[in-house]
């Protein structure tokens, strides 16, 4: 199985933390566009005891980014840390999945 499957079959699951927190992932396979070349429509979210999403991996609106130089380059991949919103290079599911949880690992490490 490919990691694009891999990642379309955790469309709906959520996984309780042993910290009170959970996560999210929502995936669905769609047509492919200049929005969302990968050819999928993704969320995946980590979510306090109080409900309330502290990282979020998505690509369901734009993003305009801010370069340093020159003009904003809009994307529709991006992470929500926060308040935040900063741009995310998606190079494939299986990184998508990796780096996702490597946030989760930071966040749970560093936010006890």
């Amino acid at each position: 199985m490919n990691d694009l499957e891999n990642l379309l079959n955790l469309d709906g699951e959520v996984y309780p933390l042993d910290s009170g927190c959970w996560v999210k992932f929502e995936a669905k396979r769609v047509q492919i566009s200049d929005a969302m070349p990968h050819g999928i429509k993704y969320s995946l979210t980590l979510h306090d005891k109080r409900n309330h999403r502290v990282i979020g991996y998505d690509n369901a609106h734009s993003f305009k980014s801010k370069q340093r130089y020159g003009a904003k380059k809009e994307t529709y991949d991006h992470i929500h840390k926060q308040m935040d919103i900063v741009a995310y290079e998606f190079e494939s599911a299986s990184q998508l999945l990796e780096d996702f949880w490597e946030s989760v690992d930071y966040h749970m490490e560093n936010n006890k």
